[in-house]
């Protein structure tokens, strides 16, 4: 197998990562874990609770990711059932997974691509005129789907469930790989994700970076990873499936670690 032996950093946060690492383990690679986004509770929930009082005001709640839905979700549906009535919009299979999870199987979710600008382009998202819309996820985050939605004349409720921050961990053991030339490629799901991993390597690890094959699923990571100085940046079809298939084509070809 074309990955059998080699070693891919995985950076998803701590609880999103197993799906990646079980891929990853099938083809014989092996999966090291450095989470570079850390997800923690809101210390006052009490704005989640208050939405989750008024949820039948709404026409339609969206998922920013499956952070979003876990935190926000473990307290709305611990106080009260989801509304039938109240549709549900998300990015990506692995929000999909996270609401079918709570029991929640009807959602509307791009297909080919996993941002928001692709959600934005679904026919349920045209035509909001007066339409009131939920959009719960972690502070901060980008503005264009609310922003859009607004121009497109919905009424639009920004709900936080969730704080992220850069984790403290010590880079030694992803030094160590690439100084023995045994850190074959990396992965990198977010932008934040991304300038925090960075920030996290010092010098000596973003120069070994630097020269690592990173695999991104979007194309705006892999505009901010060639701005940060990686030369080696490979973009992949969206979701863990993406860079599954990216990687296996990469190192099939004979490609390897130029360190």
């Amino acid at each position: 197998m074309s990955l059998a032996g080699r070693h891919v950093v995985v950076t998803r946060p701590a609880g999103q990562a197993a799906h990646l690492a079980t891929a990853l383990s099938e083809k014989e690679a092996i999966p090291v874990f450095y989470p570079v986004l850390e997800i923690r509770d809101l210390d006052d929930v009490a704005p989640v609770l208050d939405a989750a009082i008024r949820l039948e005001n709404f026409d339609l709640a969206v998922f920013v990711s499956p952070n979003a839905i876990e935190k926000a979700l473990a307290l709305i549906l611990s106080r009260r059932t989801w509304p039938a009535a109240l549709r549900v919009a998300a990015l990506g299979k692995s929000s999909e997974r996270e609401l079918a999870r709570h029991g929640i199987n009807e959602v509307i979710s791009p297909t080919l691509r996993f941002d928001s600008e692709a959600l934005l382009d679904l026919p349920e998202l045209i035509d909001v005129s007066g339409r009131r819309i939920i959009i719960f996820r972690g502070d901060g985050g980008r503005e264009v789907l609310g922003d859009t939605l607004k121009k497109r004349g919905a009424t639009i409720e920004y709900v936080t469930c969730y704080r992220r921050a850069q984790p403290q961990l010590d880079p030694a053991p992803l030094l160590k790989l690439w100084e023995e030339g045994r850190l074959d490629a990396v992965t990198l799901t977010s932008s934040e994700g991304l300038r925090n991993f960075f920030n996290m390597l010092g010098r000596l690890g973003q120069a070994w970076l630097k020269k690592t094959p990173a695999f991104v699923p979007h194309q705006r990571i892999a505009e901010q990873a060639q701005a940060l100085g990686l030369i080696n940046v490979i973009p992949t079809e969206p979701g863990d499936d993406g860079l599954m298939a990216g990687l296996m084509q990469y190192f099939a070809h004979g490609n390897s670690n130029t360190n």
